[in-house]
């Protein structure tokens, strides 16, 4: 099965870490990365721009609406994700537990609805 890991966590706090810290941040990221790619598991990952790039689109009776920023009010945002394969929900929480984000935010893992014809 495939498994969405979405990563959250606070944008305002990477500002404020020194350039040494981001640094190894971005280490630990790409050493995960790999790790994953050479167990299998791996099927694809995208960092994002910050919450304050997004834009959320609605449509209601017919109108569409656009407005900027996040939709919720929250410190921690939508960051990034892997997509994972996983035999089943146990291994992926497993496999999402080593993300370095887990540590200073949270990492939703959600199974992607398999179809039969491959449409989502």
């Amino acid at each position: 099965m495939r498994y969405l890991c979405l990563i959250y966590s606070d944008d305002s706090q990477w500002s404020k870490m020194p350039k040494a810290d981001q640094d190894k941040w971005l280490a630990e990221y790409r050493a995960f990365g790999e790790d994953i790619k050479r167990s299998g598991h791996y099927v694809g990952s995208e960092r994002l721009e910050p919450a304050s790039a997004a834009t959320v689109v609605r449509q209601r009776n017919g109108k569409v609406s656009v407005t900027d920023g996040p939709f919720v009010e929250t410190k921690e945002t939508l960051g990034g994700f892997f997509m994972l394969t996983a035999r089943d929900l146990n291994e992926a929480i497993q496999l999402a537990s080593k993300i370095p984000g887990a540590r200073h935010g949270s990492v939703e893992v959600r199974p992607v609805m398999e179809t039969r014809d491959g449409v989502t």
